[in-house]
């Protein structure tokens, strides 16, 4: 069952023509990555699906109901959840209590212990201030603050972006954690062997263009796309299926 339908969403930012009939598709408990170079679209399209931007024509369906000329605080509230690239926690609020405030208007909120449970790290600093949090642990408040919110779906945009790589293992391995539990994912991340290590079937973005719609092994399988849209060859050792 398709949970999010994407259907030639062209969007702008002013006069600027951003993104130009993309059509994307999310079946339930999917893993779904959006690949490409800097400035291809990717972030756009989560901003344009999470509703931060309107898309100037294109219809974008959540669980088969339209959404397109929703608020982000609106399809937020139906379980579509957008984790962002600057992670946007409370640096002034301690842990637990950026997590309490994410709960709160929630629908059906996951409980304090049951996320503590899958992020025993935040755990151990519940009561510590985000802005004393580091790079790797601010990451997991973010991505925990979406899921306190019992998300139908989760936009993951850069969750990897400048951190070390012993922190992307683990972070790959919580989400690979979460998508084998069923909850849906759509990730964006210049990392692509990491995404990919996660992701059922990819998208690959180029100046705004849809240019590649596959499962992994397929787009393994063309190194010139690989090479023309990612700037890289991709081998399969260590790349597991999820």
């Amino acid at each position: 069952m398709s949970i999010l339908e994407v259907a030639s969403i062209n969007s702008f930012y002013g006069d600027s023509h951003v993104l130009f009939d993309i059509n994307l598709n999310v079946e339930e408990h999917e893993v779904v990555a959006l690949l490409g170079r800097n400035g291809a679209g990717k972030t756009t399209t989560m901003k344009t699906i999470a509703g931060i931007l309107s898309p100037r024509s294109g219809q974008i369906r959540f669980a088969g109901e339209p959404i397109q000329n929703l608020t982000s605080h609106q399809i937020a509230g139906r379980g579509l959840q957008l984790v962002p690239e600057d992670r946007r926690i409370f640096t002034t609020l301690t842990v637990e209590e950026n997590l309490r405030l994410a709960a709160l208007k929630a629908a059906s909120p996951r409980s304090i212990d049951e996320i503590f449970e899958i992020f025993p790290r935040l755990q151990e600093r519940r009561r510590s201030m985000g802005a004393t949090l580091s790079g790797g642990e601010q990451q997991m408040l973010a991505i925990a603050r979406a899921l306190i919110r019992s998300p139908r779906l989760m936009l993951l945009d850069e969750p990897f972006e400048g951190l070390a790589p012993v922190i992307v293992e683990d972070l790959v391995a919580l989400c690979h954690k979460l998508a084998e539990a069923g909850v849906t994912i759509v990730i964006v991340e210049q990392d692509v062997r990491s995404a990919l290590l996660l992701a059922h079937r990819v998208y690959v973005l180029n100046n705004g263009h849809v240019v590649f719609d596959g499962t992994r092994e397929a787009l393994q399988a063309d190194p010139d796309l690989t090479s023309r849209y990612l700037g890289m060859g991709l081998e399969t050792d260590g790349l597991v299926q999820p």
